[in-house]
């Protein structure tokens, strides 16, 4: 008698805990799952900066007076008032983030190492902006205005028979963008310079370097390409100015800059799609300059490690 050959034994279904979980299937991709934490950012980002810019982009393509889509482009270059803001704005902006990113460095060299009342002291270098522009431009009418405490002193001393002209000129806006701006590149440059090991200054010391000699060759090259990015920062802080161009400053004049004129074709006179165009002329501008900064820094990098990747 024969027996009948037993049939295969059908497979087993995968029980749930042995399939892979989206946190595995995302691991296999290279995806750590924390990623998504990033998720409450990107959409912050979108309504509040990517929607806006592009919704401006295309408006400045709308002239409300017709003449083609880069009508308001060419009223904009065109006009030699409007054109000249760019260069009185660059001439305010890249001295002031300059002026602001070298007087952090030896500020911020000072304050990285603990001593008594560092901390009052990196209080009161940071107060300032606690105060804000409107605020830190009223103070200067107060101390450098014709009939301000300076003058005063200066004209009761006998040191000048007329009271100088601090304000409402180029140096007023000059001087509120640098007490405005200046505490960020000092606690951007602190942060860099405390990112940098303090064994290399040692090293080279016990080599025979001076404290110029170790700061020009060892600590310089490393902060650099984070100065870089601070003067990034000031510089675009420093060209956005309008409060201080306003109330200091001669806003019909020398600091005639290029957000009093994006304010006033939209808010003045209503012309929304001028003021985008100037807006984005505006942005290209600073774009423009950062990316020549980024660059440099580039180099410094790829210098840095000898051209390797």
């Amino acid at each position: 008698m024969t027996t009948a050959p037993h049939a295969p034994a059908p497979s087993r279904p995968r029980a749930p805990a042995d399939r892979p979980t989206l946190r595995h299937r995302l691991a296999e991709r290279g995806v750590d799952r924390t990623l998504i934490l990033l998720a409450p950012g990107a959409v912050f980002l979108v309504l509040l900066f990517c929607y806006p810019f592009l919704y401006g982009l295309q408006l400045s393509f709308q002239p409300q007076r017709g003449g083609g889509a880069l009508a308001n482009y060419r009223e904009f270059f065109a006009d030699p008032y409007l054109r000249e803001t760019i260069g009185i704005t660059l001439g305010l902006a890249v001295p002031v983030a300059l002026v602001n990113c070298l007087a952090a460095v030896p500020v911020a060299f000072r304050t990285r190492g603990a001593f008594r009342g560092r901390r009052l002291i990196t209080t009161l270098l940071v107060m300032p902006i606690t105060l804000g522009t409107v605020l830190t431009a009223q103070g200067l009418l107060g101390y450098l205005g014709p009939s301000g405490w300076l003058n005063k002193a200066l004209l009761e001393a006998g040191i000048i028979d007329a009271p100088l002209e601090l304000v409402h000129n180029y140096w007023g806006v000059a001087a509120s963008l640098v007490i405005t701006g200046f505490p960020f590149a000092y606690l951007l440059t602190l942060s860099y310079l405390t990112g940098i090991d303090p064994s290399l200054e040692r090293a080279a010391a016990t080599l025979g370097a001076g404290r110029l000699q170790r700061f020009r060759h060892v600590t310089l090259p490393l902060l650099a390409p984070g100065l870089a990015i601070t003067f990034c920062l000031s510089f675009v802080l420093a060209f956005a100015v309008f409060p201080s161009a306003q109330l200091v400053g001669d806003p019909r004049g020398e600091t005639h800059v290029i957000s009093i004129e994006a304010y006033q074709a939209a808010f003045q006179k209503f012309d929304y799609s001028l003021g985008s165009a100037i807006a984005m002329v505006m942005a290209a501008t600073m774009m423009a300059v950062v990316l020549v900064v980024l660059a440099w820094r580039s180099m410094l990098y790829r210098g840095s490690t000898g051209g390797k990747g």
